[in-house]
This record gives C-alpha cells, structure tokens and sequence, in this order.
C-alpha cells in the first residue's frame, strides 16, 4: 500500500510538472527524451532561453560550470553528429546532434571535442588548410549514444566566462525551442520579479523615439504586486503598456529573463507573448520587443504589450488591436498582468484605469522628412548619396531624416552623411552608397565606410562610389585601410628554444576593416593557427607534425583590404 502510494505521488508531482511545462504553448514536445547534458548537480542557469539580449533573444540556455572550463559533457540522446563547428567568435567551438525524435541539440563555447571528434575536426582544418569550419559529416559518420561524453566544456568564442551553451531545434525547420519544455529540469519555485509599469500614448500613430511614456513605480514581491500610484489611472485615448521583469531560479541563479507575458482587460486577454521557440531570422525582431529607444538611451529593457506591424515574430497569441487600447465609456477598468517563468511559477500585477478627456497627452508628429513605409521597399537619393531600405527592415512607417555634414578634419574621402538616427531600430541591414571625391584615386580598392565613432562598415568601390550595408542607421562617410595588422609574439623569438613549451601565442589586431586570414607555415607546411576574438589571441599547439630540431616560422595575417604582415623566424622544438 505505501509502495502504490509514493506511485500515484510521483505520477502526480509528474503530471504537475508536465502540465507547468506545456504552459502557453499548443505543442506536445517530448519530457524524458533527453538527459541532461552536464551531471552537474544541481543545475544553474547562467542564462534562460528567450532572455533579453542586445540585438537579439538569447537562442538557448547557459549552464553555469562553477566558472571552471573541462566539464564532460554528454549527448542528450542517442543520435549522430550533424555539424562541426568552429569560429573566431560566436560559439567558437559547437557540435550539433540530431536525434531521431525530430529534435537537434547544439553544445557551444566548449573548450575541446571528444577524441574522436576533435580527429575529424583538425584533419579536415588540414585539409582545407583553414582554422574556422562549418562541417556537416554524413549520418553514419559520427553517431552517438545517450551519455556519451562528446565535449568539454569551456569559454571559447564570443563568451563572457565559462560555461555551456545549450539548444534544442526542430531539425527541419531549425526554429530553437526552449529546453525546459523537454523536461529539463532546473529548480526553481521562485516567481519572477515585475519592476515597474509602463503607459504609452499611442493615439493610432506608429510607436517610435517621439511616443510619451508614463513610469509607474511598483511594490511587492512573491508573486504579488500592485502599483505604488493611486488608483484608478486616469488615462485617455489610445494606449499601450509594457513591463519590466526578471527571473531568478533556486541555487547560484543569473537574473534570467522571462517565459511569459500576459495582459488581461476585464478578465479578457488582449496580449500574451511566450518564449517557446523562435527563428533565428527573427531574433533581432527584439528591438521592436522592446521599447528600443529607453534601450538605447537607459539600457532599461521595457517589454512592450504592443505588436508593431513590421514586427515578425511569432510569439504572440491573444491579440486585441495588436495590443493597442483605447477605453472610450469613463468606466472603471481591470487590468492584470501575469509574468510566467519556464517552470510555471506566476506573478500577478492587477490595476484599475478609468478614461477622462482631461487626462489628455498628445503625442507628438514625428519630423519633416522622407515618408518610409514598413510594408515596402524605401529608397531615397541625393547628391552623393543613396539608401535603400529592403521591404522587411522597418518595423513601423516613420520620416527619414537626412543631414549632411562637414567632412571630418582627417582621414575622410566624402562629407558625413546623416541618416535618420540611432533610435530607430532595422530588422536588416541597409543599402548605403557614398560617392568618393577625387582625393581617393588609387586608394579605391582601400576605401571602407565607417560610422561617426570610426567603426567599420564594409564596403567596396564601385563606379565612383562605396557601397556598404551598415546594420543600423547613424553618421556615415568614406575613409581608407592602409595599415597592416599587427603581430605581437607573445612566448616566441628568433631563436628561442621551444621545447616542453605546448603552443606558441600571438596577440593580433588590425586598426579599421578587421581581420581576414591568418596563416602559419613551420619549414613551408601550413599548420593550424587558432584564433580567439575577444582576446584577440592567436596560438599554434604544437603536434607530431612539428619534430625535435630547428625549424622556420612564417606567419601571415591579412586584413579585410588585402594589407597584410608577415612574421618569420626560426626556433627550436
């Protein structure tokens, strides 16, 4: 009898767990599939999936290592290997598993592959004599098994301190979903914390820099909060709302972000946004998420509970008005927020608004300038200059504002040209062609355009002008890249002895376009040079192929404009 009872407990403390996990989502994913990656016990998030990232949403969960690199980590299921990968930056070094439930797990920033897989790894670097890699090895290649240790952990790549970077995609339409619907549990009976409470004017004209906003202070915890201010709040016209929130989990827990936001008008939801997966072209849709402009100018993340009309993603549900509301009838009105964790733990902000005509805010017309239009192709041109705004970059109609500029007092071949402004978020990169004035001549081939801060947006020469695609609108004009990068040995000289010494290091840099290739040759055979951006580090670790004896060092870096350094020498192994 005590055996059936601790049964029928364990199945409901399941069916519990099963129904929190499902939470605002329509799609059944699969609960003891998988294992968890690392035997780390127990587990903490340095990172949660959806979480508010600058320029995107965080596309999976970071695994805290107790800020030590090396741990094991394990395939997820039985599958195979899909892709290698390796890069100067981003994940720097990932394994990708597909498994025969339909999903595909990622592993990033690890510090090494498995034996096995790191073979494969540098034989094809070898071979195709290059250091960044994206291999995808056929099915039978590579299979693995539920345990197998297929990495270690570490901190390679755009990382900011050991840990590991975890995902789960669907492996046909390669949409990340958030991993702790497949069961994997972090613990964590802690509600997520609502900060403040945001009202927007939006009076039916598009959000942008000029909407007013009203901050809210707001108190309690536990789950339960209200507003600081009296209540009902007096509003008129339409309006918008957004939030701020966090989440914390038991343990040595990150400030994670949240799964989901819902907002209710008189027990109605009229907005719901979820993080359960998204795709990866979307990601930087979080800046029309957010009130990108408190972004940009407080670093304050504000969740807003409107949907723009350019704005692409598909985590929203229950929209009224794509979020915009407009209370006309002077009666009092509830409305409540509830902010959802991964783990269905709840927290409730509820508040009452009433319209009143005096309570009127205006909101501002936006500046003269050249109408642009979310649902199409924007182009525009003037003298020496031309943009063009792919259908798909906007997120709202707005005017573009053009200035031109003085020319900067060195090292400028155009005037500055002003497009728009920082405030104003693009989904995509634009198309952007300054004209060159006669001083640049034979430097054509060198010519880069760059931003009003000095940094680098590509570009090439092209019938008098330079064509670049910057990523976000600003100051823009034409300068040169004549300078080779710089290679700075860091434990290697002409004629040093470097025996029992495991890898020679560099420190590589270049001062505008950016690094291109680097390549390292012992007596005249390529060999593999390792990169890492952050520390703009570079190292060979010496193998078999390098024998007792003296040898020659040559190293070659080039950058983005075809300058390049060669450093040569000779040593001893």
């Amino acid at each position: 009898m005590i055996k059936k009872s601790i049964f029928l407990f364990v199945l409901v403390v399941f069916a519990i767990s099963t129904q929190a996990q499902q939470i605002f989502s329509n799609n059944k994913y699969p609960l003891v599939d998988f294992r968890t990656p690392l035997d780390i016990v127990p587990p903490a998030l340095a990172g949660s999936f959806g979480e508010l990232r600058g320029n995107h949403f965080h596309s999976g969960i970071d695994f805290r290592t107790n800020q030590r690199e090396g741990y094991p980590v394990h395939a997820i299921a039985d599958g195979y290997v899909s892709r290698m990968r390796v890069q100067n930056s981003g994940f720097g070094q990932a394994i990708y598993l597909v498994h025969p439930n339909g999903y595909t797990s990622v592993y990033g920033h690890i510090s090494r592959f498995a034996p096995k897989i790191a073979e494969a790894v540098k034989a094809l670097q070898y071979q195709k004599k290059t250091f960044e890699l994206d291999e995808f090895p056929a099915a039978e290649s590579l299979p693995v098994h539920k345990g197998d240790v297929i990495a270690y952990s570490g901190n390679r790549g755009s990382s900011g301190g050991p840990h590991l970077h975890f995902e789960i995609r669907d492996s046909k339409t390669e949409n990340t979903i958030n991993p702790q619907l497949f069961g994997i549990q972090i613990p964590d009976n802690i509600p997520p914390v609502i900060y403040a409470l945001y009202v927007y004017k939006l009076n039916k004209k598009p959000f942008s820099e000029y909407t007013p906003k009203t901050f809210l202070q707001v108190t309690g915890g536990a789950g339960k909060y209200s507003l600081s201010k009296a209540e009902p709040l007096n509003i008129s016209g339409e309006v918008g709302f957004g939030i701020t929130a966090t989440d914390r989990h038991n343990g040595a827990s990150g400030i994670n972000g949240v799964y989901s936001i819902e907002l209710e008008v008189d027990g109605k939801p009229v907005f719901t946004s979820s993080l359960e997966k998204f795709a990866f072209e979307n990601s930087k849709a979080i800046n029309s998420h957010i009130d990108y402009t408190a972004f940009m100018t407080t670093k304050r993340s504000i969740q807003k509970s409107f949907v723009d009309p350019g704005n692409p993603l598909q985590i929203y549900s229950n929209l009224v008005n794509s979020g915009r509301i407009e209370f006309k009838d002077q009666q009092v009105h509830e409305l409540k927020y509830t902010v959802t964790d991964a783990k269905g733990n709840k927290s409730i902000l509820p508040f009452s608004v009433k319209s009143d005509g005096q309570a009127l805010i205006s909101t501002p017309d936006q500046p003269d300038g050249i109408p642009f239009f979310y649902a199409k192709e924007n182009e525009f041109a003037a003298d020496g200059v031309k943009v063009v705004l792919p259908k798909g970059t906007l997120y709202n109609d707005f005017n573009l504002v053009y200035k031109v500029k003085p020319e900067p007092a060195r090292g400028a071949y155009s005037p500055v040209y002003q497009i728009h402004n920082n405030l104003t978020p693009l989904h995509i990169g634009f198309d952007l062609w300054i004209k060159a004035d006669a001083r640049l001549g034979a430097l054509k081939d060198k010519a880069v355009i760059v931003s009003a801060g000095g940094a680098s947006q590509g570009g090439f020469f092209e019938n008098g002008y330079v064509k670049a695609t910057p990523r976000n609108f600003g100051s823009f004009y034409i300068a040169v890249d004549t300078i080779a990068p710089t290679i700075i040995p860091v434990n290697i000289a002409d004629g040093k002895n470097m025996a029992g010494i495991a890898k020679m290091v560099f420190k590589i840099r270049d001062n505008l376009s950016g690094i291109k290739s680097f390549n390292g040759y012992i007596d005249g055979n390529w060999v593999l040079m390792e990169f890492d951006t952050k520390t703009a580090t570079l190292w060979h670790s010496f193998d078999e192929r390098t024998a007792t004896g003296k040898h020659q060092l040559k190293l070659v870096v080039e950058d983005m404009k075809g300058n390049s350094k060669t450093y040569s020498i000779n040593f001893i192994k």
